[in-house]
């Protein structure tokens, strides 16, 4: 029998997750994956891994699963930092873990960090949608968010687990997202695009895989009006008519019609998938 995983604890918010939908947003389809792409590919070297296989992404809370089948499974918990047991017994965090069949691995609440990383040996292979295995909280593709009881199963091992301990990088205690001006930054005051890389923002707790909202002064218009809906990538800084920002962050939508005032680099992106509720923001210009 192959090894599956069976979900014994979901926590607040647990999906699959690989390198996300690359290539559909022109039909409407976002990309997903990992927020936290370096700790995913982290994650899967140390378990032999290709760096796109899939892995769990659990948010704050973690999540426990039991190993089904004939054989014991290498994993890894990484990403937010937490307490990590195997049976209850304490194991290493962010370093390969044999876990024996039937045994149950559990990722408990983060210490540091918004989202943890569960990396198994050989990836988790549930049926893939538009080439990826990602689950999308936005349009419903791809896995459902785990729940109590859910299977899945686990692809053929390969390579033999790398050794740890390795460095992970750590949650930010004040997130600098270098930001790039436009394409509508005309929609705004001389003043507001001042405050905008000179004010001090804070993560909102209603943040989560589609944006990561701000607290803080907010953004004053030069034109009233909204805009036709248009495309949206990445990292774009998105201003709804409460004039705080919010950053685009994997399940955000393909098009949308508030003015995006910048646009942030991809590669501090990683460092918002793990700023916790309150942590400073400053934009930076790029």
């Amino acid at each position: 029998m192959s090894a599956v995983i069976e979900v014994v604890r979901a926590g607040a918010l647990t999906t699959v997750q690989d390198e996300g939908r690359t290539g559909w947003a022109h039909l409407g389809v976002p990309r997903a994956g990992a927020l936290d792409g370096p700790a995913r590919r982290l994650a899967n070297r140390l378990v032999g891994n290709e760096p796109d296989a899939a892995v769990l992404e659990t948010t704050l809370t973690g999540c426990a699963v039991r190993v089904t089948g004939t054989r014991p499974v290498w994993a890894v918990v990484g990403g937010a930092s937490c307490r990590v047991t195997v049976d209850g017994r304490p194991a290493a965090w962010g370093a390969p873990v044999r876990v024996p069949a039937g045994a149950v691995l559990e990722a408990c609440p983060a210490v540091h960090g918004v989202r943890g990383y569960l990396a198994f040996a050989g990836g988790l292979v549930p049926e893939p949608v538009l080439g990826s295995r990602s689950a999308d909280l936005l349009s419903g593709l791809g896995p459902p968010v785990l729940r109590e009881g859910d299977v899945l199963p686990l692809g053929r091992p390969g390579d033999v687990p790398g050794a740890g301990p390795v460095p992970w990088p750590g949650a930010p205690a004040e997130l600098v997202l270098p930001l790039h001006r436009g394409p509508r930054d005309s929609w705004f005051t001389d003043e507001a695009l001042h405050t905008l890389t000179t004010a001090a923002y804070r993560v909102s707790e209603r943040s989560n895989r589609i944006g990561l909202r701000t607290e803080g002064p907010a953004l004053r218009r030069a034109r009233g009006g909204e805009l036709p809906s248009e495309g949206m990538v990445l990292g774009a800084v998105q201003v709804p008519p409460d004039g705080l920002p919010v950053v685009f962050l994997n399940d955000h939508p393909t098009t949308g019609g508030y003015p995006v005032v910048g646009v942030v680099a991809e590669s501090a992106l990683a460092g918002a998938a793990q700023a916790v509720p309150g942590t400073p923001v400053r934009f930076v210009r790029a």
